[in-house]
């Protein structure tokens, strides 16, 4: 089977493995069912950079002792609309869960609840939280800090910032959200970390070397990144011609809504603790409109960009092609990815379980 036509596995047989694993490595049962939900949706929604393929970072993470498995997120101050978590330096995903639980609740008591979360680690695609969010009738925006400072200043050479992503959901009238979910930088690191495990060659313009000079060999990349010897460009590219200075501007605005309100780090930050913090903000549209109002204007908002062009893409709509697809085809896995899995299972003590569809 060749890296363009990886075998196909079972959403469901796949959840079960990362289960397995995360139980194996000391994680409760409850929080590594709802972290495997979070990363089985993300690469049913075709987002491989940010699913399954996480398991090589955590376990990483886990043997330099910086993540705890078994950490419970506490809220540390609380107001009638606002809250700050402490994720206890465990995996985001659980942090990240209540964080939109709780902002839920609140914006159901004050039409709108905001949560920081600091002491944190990666969370996984923030597009899986705000969509859940929406689903339930609500509008929801969410940011996060990141691990690997990747992306330099404009101007700069260094890198300093991380990918920083931003992700935006809204319900529509009759069924479905607009789903915004985006790094503010030109790409995220762990695509590029996906497309290497596929073989495949990176865009010129996604990632430079200290000089300046594009690389498109994506293992290359990804150990450059890795090293501090490349940067990503940030959304609009590395010139303020072509927009860049929006994306470091939209880069800095992620780093104060995700870490200023929950002491979560500073970029550069060499404490023993990656300390991620996130940040999400849940508005409850009838709090302020007749009931619908704000899904009908989302929905003839969406129908009008596609009136006269039906082939626009929505955001949104490539992740529902994929879930779509995967839902009955399965998830895509290269055998470069599989071996990494054959490898972490054994290393946990766990069997490795998955099946290839066919």
């Amino acid at each position: 089977m060749s890296q363009e036509d990886p075998r196909r596995f079972d959403a469901a047989q796949v959840h079960e493995q990362i289960v397995a694993i995360l139980c194996a490595w000391g994680m409760p049962g409850g929080p590594a069912a709802a972290t495997a939900t979070v990363m089985v949706e993300t690469d049913l929604s075709g987002i491989d950079s940010h699913g399954v393929s996480m398991l090589m970072l955590y376990e990483q993470l886990r043997s330099e002792n910086r993540l705890k498995l078994d950490a419970v997120p506490v809220v540390v101050r609380d107001a009638p609309a606002f809250a700050v978590v402490d994720g206890g330096a465990g995996l985001g995903h659980p942090a990240g869960l209540h964080a939109l639980e709780l902002a839920i609740r609140k914006a159901a008591a004050c039409g709108i609840g905001a949560v920081a979360v600091g002491n944190s680690h990666h969370l996984g695609a923030l597009g899986y939280y705000v969509r859940s969010a929406a689903q339930r009738g609500l509008v929801a925006l969410m940011t996060t800090t990141t691990r690997t400072p990747v992306v330099a200043a404009l101007g700069g050479t260094t890198p300093i910032l991380g990918t920083n992503p931003v992700a935006f959901a809204a319900p529509r009238a009759g069924g479905g959200e607009l789903v915004v979910d985006m790094s503010t930088s030109v790409v995220a690191m762990n695509k590029v970390k996906a497309y290497a495990l596929g073989g495949r060659d990176l865009p010129p313009g996604w990632v430079n070397d200290r000089s300046g000079n594009p690389v498109t060999d994506a293992a290359l990349a990804h150990s450059l990144l890795a090293t501090g010897a490349g940067t990503l460009s940030p959304l609009g590219g590395s010139s303020s011609e072509t927009g860049g200075h929006k994306g470091f501007g939209l880069s800095l605005m992620v780093n104060v809504l995700s870490a200023a309100f929950s002491g979560a780090a500073l970029p550069l930050d060499d404490a023993d603790s990656d300390n991620l913090g996130h940040f999400v903000l849940v508005i409850d549209p009838t709090s302020v409109a007749e009931g619908g109002e704000t899904a009908r204007y989302v929905d003839d908002l969406l129908r009008l960009m596609m009136r006269d062009e039906p082939e626009v893409i929505l955001p949104g709509s490539p992740e529902a092609a994929a879930r779509a697809d995967r839902g009955e085809n399965g998830i895509p896995i290269p055998e470069s990815l599989l071996e990494h899995l054959r490898g972490i299972c054994g290393r946990a003590g766990t069997g490795m379980i998955l099946t290839p569809l066919g």
